[in-house]
């Protein structure tokens, strides 16, 4: 799906059409707010970077990761995510311009009410608009930074507007039609508030290929924070403290893994760290559960598992 920048004059022809029906989700959360969820947030201190033709992508991108302090350079991006063959910016671009400048670009649930909330946890949220219509697209990325449950508005820092105000249902609809798409854009060691865990898990990986070891390894932490169980995010977070540099930081994340998944591959991991750092005793007896497990539960990881176990016989 490509994101071009709509006139204004579409945003009014669907205001005017917005007016006759309340989308479902609009209609439930005005009707009965949730009481833990604050009636009205903004962010007034967002900054804004006005865009220019078509780079909306750009203008939204600088405007969250100005958020969040880190460099946003509206032209510098627009040459790292702008297709000037397609006049507009992905969405996979998105999520990779603002991985390679240091933030995790996380998906949000499609759901109005999370959207919300997570603004009123503090982040400001990247989101995708069709203000034209669905025969005939016009693409907008756009920034929320507040709200009105009072006043039924939600509050944007959009196009050439600094704070763009629209009714809750209108915005429900051109987002809507766009697919719902949204992410939170912020530093490694924090989690979106409303992400779920196979979101947040597909973040710290995207932004694992784009980011230094160091800072990869930050991400996975954060995940394993809220979600300890999470065996991938132990694994991540031991290669990447051992790709930082720090092996013993990586052997703990392996030895936590390992105890708490009885997984081949942490076993393997720990042994080949441990024959490393000169503790063959230990690493045999990691070696052996790694084998063990390979051969009886992951057989994708054997010849590894007896790779593993014959270096630590030798």
């Amino acid at each position: 799906m490509i994101a071009r920048c709509a006139a204004a004059l579409a945003a009014l022809l669907l205001s005017g059409c917005a007016t006759f029906f309340t989308p479902p989700q609009t209609a439930a959360l005005l009707a009965k707010p949730p009481p833990d969820l604050p009636p009205r947030v903004e962010r007034a201190e967002t900054p804004f970077f006005p865009q220019t033709r078509d780079h909306c992508g750009p203008a939204a991108l600088a405007t969250a990761l100005a958020d969040i302090g880190l460099p946003a350079d509206p032209d510098r991006l627009a040459d790292a995510v702008f297709l000037p063959s397609r006049a507009g910016t992905l969405q996979l671009e998105m999520l990779g311009g603002a991985r390679r400048q240091g933030a995790v670009a996380t998906r949000l649930p499609r759901e109005l009410e999370a959207l919300l909330r997570e603004v009123a946890a503090g982040h400001v949220v990247v989101v995708l608009q069709n203000l034209g219509l669905e025969l005939i697209p016009r693409w907008h990325y756009a920034v929320v930074v507040g709200y009105d449950l009072e006043a039924r508005e939600i509050i944007l820092r959009s196009g050439t507007t600094e704070r763009a105000t629209l009714p809750l249902r209108t915005f429900d609809y051109t987002w809507t039609r766009a697919g719902r798409w949204a992410i939170a854009v912020l530093p490694p060691e924090q989690l979106a508030a409303t992400a779920t865990e196979a979101d947040a898990q597909e973040a710290a990986l995207g932004f694992e290929r784009a980011a230094p070891p160091g800072r990869a390894a930050q991400a996975w932490r954060a995940l394993l924070a809220r979600w300890p169980g999470n065996l991938l995010a132990g694994i991540g977070l031991g290669n990447t403290l051992n790709a930082a540099g720090d092996a013993v930081g990586a052997r703990t994340a392996f030895e936590s893994a390992a105890q708490r998944h009885d997984s081949a591959v942490a076993w393997i991991n720990l042994a080949r760290l441990r024959l490393d750092a000169g503790d063959r005793a230990g690493a045999r007896a990691a070696a052996l559960r790694g084998l063990q497990r390979a051969e009886a539960a992951e057989p994708a990881w054997r010849e590894a598992a007896r790779t593993t176990w014959a270096a630590t016989t030798d």
